[in-house]
This record gives structure tokens, C-alpha cells and sequence, in this order.
């Protein structure tokens, strides 16, 4: 069984998704620099008030921004395939972890359900005004590559990533996408609101 070094934040790290780390603690200085120069993968896991969450993703330093004379680094991470974590083990300055891959359950998700996840991406990007980053409808992985380009937050993408098929991933992302437009709807609204109570209206003493 393959051991891997573990990563722990208060963020989910999807796979296909892209994000910048500054690594500044001396042990994970450590981690990400032997990643960096033996071109391999560390696991990147949530770690929150609840504790550390078993399922987490692969993650591997695709650009090294910067490099600060005191060891400090910034790096733009992508997440690759998910792990299980089976066991924690010790003997190294950061956390290790005997970990096993993580697989779907066979099963093959409609068309349908990948249009119509894409009909409500394409409805929030158009209701924010944000330029459409729009991943193919065919693609293997569309739940994460949808989720990889909104901010659901840490639980919701934790998640998905336990979700073992991309028909349940899909549906799940669908109903995530629904609630921050209607999220949004109702924000504008009540401000909107908030805007005309104040209009021609007289105070008595």
C-alpha cells in the first residue's frame, strides 16, 4: 500500500481543478519542495473542527511562481485522481499515510443530465455577467470541472468528492447551481427592496 504525503487544509482541492498555495511552514516547505523535485504527487485532505476527513485528491505542483530566499514558496496545484486514507503513519516533519485509489461505481450518466447541468452553469454565469469557462459536455469528470470553476465551499465539495458515481456527482452539482442563483435572485431582490422603502417616505415625530 503506497504511502503519500498528506497535505491537510480547510479547503477541497476537486480533481481538474487549479488553485495557487503559498507554502510558508517549514515542514510543508519540505513536502511541496520534494514534490517539486522528484515530480511527484502529495495528498491534499480537508482538515477542519471535525477532524480529517478520510476521502481527499492527489495533488500535483504544475507551476512554482515564486521562490522566497527564505524557503518560502508560491505554486499552483492541480488536482489529479482521489485517495482513501487507510492509515496515518508517522517518521517524517510532515504528515504520511498509507492510502488506496478511489473508484466510481460502474454506471454511465445521461446526456441529459450533463446538458442540463450546463443549461444552469451557463444561467449563473449569465446572471453574475461572467465570462462562460465552459468545460465539455462530454468530458469524463463534468461534476468536477463544473464544481472546480464555482466556489460551493469546502462541504459541499468535500461532497462530491465522496460521491462514488458522475450520475450522483451531476445531480449534486445541478442542485448546488440552482441554490446560488436563487441565492443571488433573492439577494437582489431584497436589496432592491431595501433601495425603495427609503424612497418618499416622511418620518413623524
Amino acid at each position: 500500500m503506497p504511502e503519500l504525503g498528506l497535505f491537510p487544509l480547510g479547503m477541497v482541492l476537486l480533481p481538474t481543478e487549479r488553485v495557487p498555495l503559498h507554502i510558508f511552514e517549514p515542514r510543508y516547505r519540505e513536502l511541496i519542495g520534494e514534490c517539486v523535485a522528484e515530480e511527484r504527487e502529495f495528498g491534499m485532505l480537508l482538515g477542519d473542527d471535525e477532524g480529517l476527513r478520510e476521502i481527499g485528491t492527489r495533488a500535483a505542483v504544475v507551476e512554482v511562481v515564486d521562490r522566497f530566499p527564505d524557503g518560502r514558496l508560491n505554486v499552483v496545484i492541480e488536482g489529479r485522481e482521489r485517495f482513501r486514507l487507510v492509515e496515518l503513519t508517522d517518521g517524517r516533519s510532515f504528515a504520511t499515510g498509507d492510502v488506496e485509489p478511489v473508484a466510481d461505481e460502474a454506471s454511465v450518466s445521461a446526456q441529459a443530465d450533463r446538458d442540463g447541468v450546463l443549461e444552469v452553469y451557463r444561467e449563473l454565469a449569465e446572471l453574475v455577467e461572467a465570462e462562460v469557462d465552459e468545460p465539455g459536455a462530454d468530458s469524463e469528470l463534468l461534476s468536477f470541472e463544473i464544481a472546480a470553476r464555482v466556489d460551493f465551499g469546502a462541504p459541499r465539495k468535500q461532497e462530491l468528492l465522496e460521491l462514488m458515481s458522475e450520475s450522483a456527482r451531476l445531480e449534486a452539482v445541478r442542485g448546488f447551481l440552482r441554490q446560488a442563483i436563487e441565492g443571488i435572485e433573492l439577494e437582489r431582490e431584497l436589496a432592491e427592496r431595501s433601495s425603495l422603502n427609503g424612497r418618499g417616505v416622511s418620518r413623524r415625530d
